[in-house]
This record gives C-alpha cells, structure tokens and sequence, in this order.
C-alpha cells in the first residue's frame, strides 16, 4: 500500500474508487469539476500493489466570510469497501493535514460524522461562530486549525467553491 499526492494518472482510478464507493456519481462528478476548474488544491491517494486506487482524500478552497484565509475543505473521503476500518482512511487524512500544514494552510474544514473526525482534532465549526450553507449541517460541520491563528477573529459563513453548489 503506497499513500501519495495524487498524479494525472490516477485521474481514471480515483473516478472509479468514487462512484463505487458512495455508489453513485455525485463525488466523482464534483472531483472531475474541481480538478478541470483548476480548484484541486491536493489529493491524496492509497494504492495497491498493482498501483490501483483503493482510497481517496480531496483537498479544495473555501472562503470565509468573502474572505481567502487559506481555508480548504476536505471532500470526498472514499475508502474501498474491502479495506475500510482498517485505517485507511484515517492515514489519507493525516497525509492530507500533513501536507497542507507544509504548505502553510490556515485551516481544513469538514462535513461528517463528528465521531469520526473527532478523532483527527476536528471540532464543532458553531462553537467558532463558524457555519456552512447547508440547513442542519452544524454538528456535522467542523473545523481543524493547521495554524496557531486561524480561528482568531474569524467567524461567518465558510463557502465551499462554486461545484460544490450543485449538492
């Protein structure tokens, strides 16, 4: 098992991890956008032996408040059916957060299961007055500082780029 920074190559493997995963086109249709729209900030992949993509983690941009403070958001999360809890996913996340960190981002945001991200050193976005445009999302919604500063003086709604308005 090899975890990287996705390559053009993968492009067709990643495609197929998403829509077998979440078992319909939804997330591999907004990768596909995001990568053409030029808003693919980082993906990160798990391949097998044979270089075939088993897991998946994007990375792309979100303001706050109008505001580019570095921020991206992290989604789609895919793991192949036959691997999961196995930690898999969490080793892309951490390779995801690893590498933004490098690159001096401010923040990653989420929308999932809180027991999950939890675990990461996400938390609850509402409690930094932060939120997101999707109705009932806020103890889904969460926020993981990269940076000692980034939740100083910042709060209002955190927007996703534009593919994202499609869901």
């Amino acid at each position: 098992m090899l975890i990287r920074v996705e390559i053009p190559v993968d492009a067709a493997g990643i495609d197929a991890l998403l829509r077998k995963a979440f078992g319909r086109d939804d997330e591999a249709d907004l990768v596909q956008q995001l990568r053409e729209d030029g808003l693919l900030t980082l993906g990160i992949v798990a391949t097998d032996d044979e270089g075939g993509v088993v897991g998946y983690a994007a990375f792309s941009p979100v303001d706050v408040a109008g505001v580019d403070r570095q921020w991206v958001g992290l989604a789609p999360l895919a793991v192949d059916a036959s691997l999961r809890r196995q930690g898999l996913g969490e080793k892309l996340v951490y390779e995801g957060l690893d590498a933004l960190n490098e690159f001096s981002y401010a923040a990653v945001v989420v929308l999932g299961d809180p027991a999950y991200y939890g675990r990461f050193g996400f938390k609850t976005a509402a409690q930094y007055h932060l939120h997101c445009r999707w109705p009932g999302a806020e103890a889904a919604f969460q926020v993981y500082p990269l940076a000692e500063s980034a939740l100083n003086e910042v709060s209002g709604l955190v927007e996703y780029s534009a593919p994202f308005n499609r869901f």
